[in-house]
């Protein structure tokens, strides 16, 4: 089996997994690091917390609050992802 990552465009240059993963580890992916991804998402991630604390505050049954924080982490990981990778950046 080959080694090689196919994104489908002519390309000459063929890269490798190894490549690809020392590319990740440097930031290069977009110009984006994993902090600035970290950055872009804590801000929702604090205003999803925030909701998540005056919801409980103003007397909401806890299961309620432990029904509405999975969805609030999905989607900021999902955020963060989609910035980590370059998902989210312009694509034209």
């Amino acid at each position: 089996m080959d080694d090689t990552a196919e994104s489908g465009l002519d390309q000459s240059t063929e890269r490798t997994t190894a490549d690809l993963l020392e590319d990740d580890e440097e930031g290069l992916v977009e110009g984006m690091t994993r902090k600035k991804a970290t950055l872009y998402i804590a801000p929702f991630v604090a205003i999803g917390l925030f909701d998540l604390f005056l919801l409980l505050g103003w007397g909401l049954d806890p299961l309620w609050g432990f029904m509405i924080l999975p969805p609030i982490l999905f989607v900021s990981v999902l955020g963060w992802i989609a910035f980590r990778t370059g998902f989210a950046s312009d694509r034209t």
